[in-house]
C-alpha cells in the first residue's frame, strides 16, 4: 500500500511545471542578426544537507548530487522568425543522471508586438517564473518555492510539443497586457518512476495539455495575473501481476502579483490545483483532491555583488484536510544570500526551516511513510554557477 500510494504521489506531482529558460539574450524577441547563432551555457554543482528527513537525495547524510549543465542556441531570420533550442542534463538525487535531452525546441515568428506563434517542444507559460526556472543566474534562490515549483516534477512538465499564441499589447494609460495561449501534448520518460515488486508502471500517456497565462502591467515594474494549466495523465500499471490503470484529468489555477523597482522585487502567488483520481486498481478508491498552493517572497541588492533573499511558502495537499497528519502539509521559510563573484560566476547559499513532510517521498527514506518523518526539520543548500 505504501508504494501504491508513491505511485500516486509521482503521479500527482507531474502537475506543477517549472520550465527551462535560455538566458535573457538567447530570448530576445527584438535581434534581427539574421546569419548569427547565438550561443549560451551554464553549468551549476550544487552541494545540499538536512537535519532529518531525505529530501531530493539521501540528503541527510550530505549530498552533491545537484549538478546541471545546459548548452542553448538560437538564430534570427530577419526580424520576424527565430529558430532556438536548448540541451540539457541534470543529476538530481536519483533523478537525470546526466542524460541528456532536449529541454525546448521552437520555430517562433512574431507577426507584430500583439500577435506571434510558436510551434515545436515549448515552454509552458504558467506562474510568474517557469519560463526562467532553470536558469539560476535570473534569481537569488537556489530552490524557488517548491510548493509552486518543485524541481522534482522539472522533467515531466518542463515543456509541451504543440503551439502558441502571444503577444504584448500596449493599453496606453492602463498599461501593458502581455497573453500566451497554448495546446498540445506532453511526454512522460519512465525512466525515473516509481516500481517494486508489487507496483510497476509499465505505460504514460497525455492525451492533452492547454491553458494560458494572462498578465497586466499598470504601472512600471507591477505585474499581476492568472495562469491556468489543464491536462490527463493515464497510467498503465501492473500490480501483483494483475493489471490496473490510472487516469488523472488536472486543472491548475494560479493568482500571481510582482512588484519590481531597483534591486527590491517583491512576489506572491497563490493557487489550487484539481485533481481527479479514476482508479481501477481496487486497494486505490477513486478520488477528488484540491490542493492549495501559496508563498510571498521579497529580494534586494544591497551591493552591486550581493543580493539577499527571502520567502515563506505553504501547501495544504487537500483543502479539506488541512489538520492533522504531518505528510498532509509543509510550510517552508527560506533565506539566501547571492554572491556575484565575477560577471560570469556566482555562488549562492540558503537555509530553509520546515514544518509538515508533505511531498516527501518514502523511497528516499528507507521506505518510512512521510506521515511517520519528522514533522521539524531544516535543510541547507550551497550551489555556484559558471555561465555566458
Amino acid at each position: 500500500m505504501a508504494m501504491t500510494r508513491a505511485v500516486i504521489a509521482w503521479s500527482l506531482l507531474l502537475w506543477p511545471a517549472g520550465l527551462a529558460a535560455a538566458p535573457a539574450a538567447a530570448e530576445d524577441p527584438e535581434a534581427d542578426d539574421e546569419g548569427e547563432v547565438d550561443l549560451h551555457a551554464f553549468v551549476s554543482q550544487g552541494f545540499m544537507v538536512s537535519t532529518a528527513n531525505n529530501y531530493l537525495a539521501k540528503s541527510d547524510r550530505g549530498s552533491f548530487e545537484l549538478t546541471e549543465v545546459a548548452l542553448n542556441a538560437s538564430r534570427h531570420f530577419g526580424s520576424r522568425l527565430r529558430v532556438a533550442l536548448q540541451l540539457f542534463a541534470r543529476e538530481l538525487g536519483p533523478l537525470g543522471n546526466y542524460r541528456p535531452r532536449f529541454d525546448w525546441f521552437l520555430l517562433d515568428y512574431r507577426h507584430t508586438d500583439w500577435l506571434g506563434l510558436r510551434a515545436g517542444h515549448l515552454k509552458v507559460p504558467f506562474g510568474l517564473y517557469n519560463d526562467s526556472s532553470d536558469y539560476d543566474p535570473a534569481r537569488v534562490q537556489i530552490l524557488l518555492p517548491q510548493s509552486v515549483y518543485p524541481t522534482t516534477s522539472r522533467d515531466y512538465l518542463l515543456a509541451m510539443t504543440g503551439v502558441e499564441v502571444y503577444g504584448h499589447v500596449p493599453l496606453g494609460a492602463l498599461g501593458v497586457f502581455d497573453y500566451g495561449l497554448y495546446g498540445g501534448t506532453t511526454g512522460v520518460d519512465l525512466t525515473d518512476s516509481a516500481s517494486s515488486s508489487t507496483m510497476t508502471i509499465t505505460s504514460a500517456d497525455v492525451p492533452y495539455t492547454a491553458g494560458g497565462r494572462l498578465l497586466w502591467e499598470p504601472i512600471e515594474g507591477l505585474r499581476v495575473g492568472g495562469s491556468l494549466f489543464a491536462t490527463k495523465i493515464d497510467l498503465q500499471t501492473t500490480t501483483a501481476g494483475m493489471p490496473g490503470s490510472f487516469h488523472l484529468p488536472a486543472e491548475l489555477w494560479m493568482a500571481s502579483a510582482e512588484y519590481v523597482r531597483g534591486g527590491l522585487k517583491l512576489a506572491s502567488e497563490y493557487g489550487r490545483w484539481y485533481v481527479d483520481l479514476e482508479s481501477n486498481v481496487p486497494a486505490v478508491p477513486s478520488s477528488h483532491t484540491v490542493s492549495e498552493r501559496f508563498y510571498a517572497s521579497g529580494s534586494c541588492e544591497p551591493l552591486a555583488w550581493l543580493s539577499t533573499g527571502l520567502y515563506y511558502a505553504g501547501e495544504f495537499r487537500d483543502v479539506e484536510h488541512r489538520t492533522g497528519a504531518r505528510d498532509r502539509y509543509r510550510h517552508d521559510v527560506a533565506a539566501s544570500v547571492r554572491l556575484d563573484l565575477h560577471p560570469h560566476w556566482l555562488l549562492k547559499l540558503e537555509a530553509h526551516y520546515l514544518i509538515g513532510t508533505a511531498d516527501l517521498t518514502p523511497a528516499l527514506n528507507d521506505n518510512h511513510p512521510p506521515a511517520q518523518l519528522e514533522k521539524h526539520w531544516g535543510f541547507f543548500l550551497v550551489k555556484t554557477t559558471a555561465y555566458f
